[in-house]
């Protein structure tokens, strides 16, 4: 297959996503991190199948992230990557995923640090795949809609139909 041929079946793979939003404290009303995911989602043709707000609880964020597996092709979840004691996003989702997608991780903290320098070490933004057969991307973000932004528009947005058109193709 050529080149131009893989990304213009790439680029008409529909997706299907879930937005988290990991707070003790955030409701609909406040939550303009997950709010600002939808939208940008959504603006690039994407449809936001579940939107929910769940305490930074380990079982909680376990429940709803399994439930989410294989119903979509990409959950995103923003908050509970730093590492407060209530931080917990992470070492669910690295229990969960079955490939890890070190790079996104990598480039956050990367062009974050290009934005707020040296405190960009303190964020864990980490992705992967899991759930039935390695089949739904999972991309987890701070909290912080500056986060979201640079996450979703440098990063998640460009790279979505890609990386969904891959998982596809392997089954």
């Amino acid at each position: 297959m050529s080149s131009a041929e893989h990304e213009r079946l790439a680029k008409a793979t529909p997706v299907t996503c879930a937005v988290v939003t990991v707070s003790d404290t955030r409701t609909e009303d406040t939550d303009t991190s997950g709010k600002l995911l939808i939208e940008r989602l959504t603006d690039a043709g994407h449809t936001v199948r579940t939107y929910r707000i769940v305490p930074d609880d380990a079982e909680v964020i376990r429940t709803v992230l399994v439930k989410q597996a294989g119903r979509v092709e990409v959950v995103i979840t923003t908050g509970g990557t730093g590492i407060a004691h209530r931080d917990t996003t992470v070492e669910v989702a690295e229990t969960l995923i079955a490939k890890s997608l070190p790079g996104f991780g990598e480039l956050f903290r990367m062009l974050s640090y290009e934005e707020i320098g040296p405190a960009a070490m303190l964020s864990r933004a980490m992705a992967g795949v899991y759930g039935p057969e390695a089949s739904t991307l999972l991309f987890c973000c701070p909290g912080s809609s500056n986060a979201v932004t640079l996450a979703t528009d440098r990063l998640i947005v460009p790279q979505l139909p890609h990386l969904v058109w891959e998982l596809l193709r392997q089954r």
